[in-house]
């Protein structure tokens, strides 16, 4: 067998150990340093380095063979200087037979004694999509039974592995470092939010709330959120979520009064290729997609009997089957469900299954309706237009009489519907202080609606309705023209314009106006 096949043999070693490791590992420096000890075990070396580009645009080494650390530390070049410059900056291979003779070589790590035995060099470029990002150098024993061009050929299919690893690397550090940003913007979210919300919530029904939630959310049972709409059951599943053990897995939300049957059933568990027209492939369900976490069924009471059976054994037992498909899932969730509607009573009715209830009200909480904590409401007013004082920078005020309304009125839409009254007066209203004879007339006068009338999801509540209808009405009498509805309106031109995009109402505007115009 001649020396260039063992050779050969030895390479393919080589490189499929030098891959496994890479595969195997993030760490850089590390699997470097491993890459490079695998490397002397085929070499006669005495020295080998792993120099990258850093941000700076300097040289640097990040690994090494037979240097120390202090060795290591010496080993910063600027792109161009000396041999490692070179290399990089021409993305050529170099390849010295004797150092002592190189006058290139600046020997800054100072770990050559280049008056003792006869070393040869080899340098080669790391490449990324053609382009340099550090250089592969090793020094060798003298020798003559390998040739440089054996060498060279050797140590650049190294570095192109070294370069797809590097670029892996750097690729899943920036991908952590965004998901660690994304997880600290979210955390801070969850928290502000929270604080928000039991600040603003010093009633004894809502100091109850937080006690109960600081008990259940590190259960792993499910939660049954009851409460009216606007009283924050979403923000409250988002809140039980962050304070589990589950805060690091997904937080998925569904509402289960937002698709037809078949359509829920495929978005919740999932559906095989073929199983209804237009299913053209596999497609993992929200279940799935919350493994490890949470999945909060909004709406719980409008979920179809049929799909209440299937709910109900992946409660008990943890699994499921995808629509059309008999292969069974099993995955870790946590269930978190809310409804505005009385349960019992559609268990009475036969409309909701009792056993599913049952399975589902381990942890019934509460929301209490804001009529139930009087006391929170000027707290709430504050709050609101301290964050309408940013958005439309102006800090408004409110007055002892309009104050008393706003406490008097039922709010069936609770906390939601008060947020958006804020908004609105501090849009329309002129002067800084909020009269009485600002509000608009139905706070005085009309009846509260049933609760838990208005739709969680809906934010056509009948504040927006009647501002729309004030905005219409202004705009047709004076034949759409803007500036004079404002002025009809008693509002600036800006604030009609805040108006019009809240209600998508500025292609009608520029419709209606067209057609006065141009016939």
């Amino acid at each position: 067998m001649g020396m260039a096949t063992q050779v050969t043999e030895l390479e393919l070693r080589v490189l499929f150990e030098i891959s496994r490791v890479i595969g195997e590992a993030l760490n850089l420096s590390q699997t470097l340093e491993r890459v490079l000890a695998i490397i002397s075990d085929t070499l006669a070396m005495k020295r080998a380095t792993v120099t990258l580009r850093d941000p700076d645009g300097k040289l640097s080494i990040h690994a090494s063979y037979g240097l120390s650390p202090k060795e290591m530390r010496r080993g910063v070049y600027s792109q161009g200087e000396g041999v490692t410059g070179r290399i990089f900056q021409t993305a050529q291979p170099f390849y010295v037979p004797d150092v002592s003779r190189e006058p290139l070589f600046l020997n800054k790590t100072q770990s050559r004694d280049l008056d003792k035995g006869q070393v040869a060099f080899v340098g080669v470029p790391i490449l990324l999509s053609g382009e340099p990002i550090g250089v592969l150098n090793v020094d060798r024993l003298f020798g003559e039974e390998v040739s440089a061009s054996e060498d060279i050929r050797f140590l650049t299919i190294v570095a192109q592995l070294i370069g797809q690893f590097v670029q892996l690397n750097r690729q899943v550090e920036r991908r952590e470092k965004l998901l660690r940003r994304q997880n600290k913007l979210l955390k801070d979210e969850i928290s502000n939010r929270y604080n928000n919300f039991f600040i603003v919530g010093q009633s004894p029904a809502m100091r109850q709330l937080q006690g109960t939630l600081a008990k259940v959310a590190p259960a792993k049972a499910s939660v049954l959120l009851l409460g009216e709409s606007g009283t924050g059951k979403t923000l409250v599943a988002r809140i039980i979520h962050e304070m589990s053990a589950r805060a690091d897995g997904p937080f998925v939300k569904i509402n289960c009064a937002a698709l037809p049957e078949n359509l829920l059933e495929s978005e919740l568990f999932g559906h095989a290729k073929g199983a209804f027209t237009g299913a053209t492939e596999e497609k993992p369900g929200r279940f799935e997609q919350a493994d490890g976490g949470t999945i909060f069924l909004d709406e719980i009471a409008e979920m179809p009997i049929s799909l209440q059976a299937k709910l109900l054994r992946f409660l008990q037992d943890k699994e499921f089957e995808r629509l059309g498909s008999p292969k069974t899932h099993k995955v870790d969730v946590r269930i978190i469900a809310a409804t505005n509607q009385n349960l019992p009573a559609l268990v009475e009715r036969k409309e909701f299954r009792q056993d599913l209830y049952y399975r589902l009200n381990v942890f019934p909480l509460h929301l209490p309706p804001l009529r139930e904590r009087v006391e929170d409401i000027p707290l709430l007013i504050n709050h609101f237009l301290d964050k309408n004082s940013v958005e439309y920078s102006r800090r408004l005020t409110i007055d002892r009489s309009a104050e008393k309304v706003l406490l008097a009125y039922e709010w069936p839409g609770n906390v939601r519907e008060l947020e958006n009254i804020i908004e609105r007066l501090s849009i329309m209203v002129e002067q800084e202080v909020i009269g009485r004879d600002d509000l608009p007339g139905f706070l005085m006068s009309a009846k509260a609606p049933p609760a838990g009338a208005e739709d969680e999801e809906n934010n056509g509540s009948k504040l927006d309705e009647l501002e729309k209808g004030e905005l219409l009405d202004a705009l047709e009498r004076n034949r759409w023209v803007q500036s004079r509805a404002a002025s009809d309106l008693g509002i600036t031109l800006r604030k009609l314009g805040y108006r019009l995009k809240k209600y998508g109402l500025e292609e009608k505007v520029k419709a209606e106006r067209h057609k006065l115009v141009h016939g």
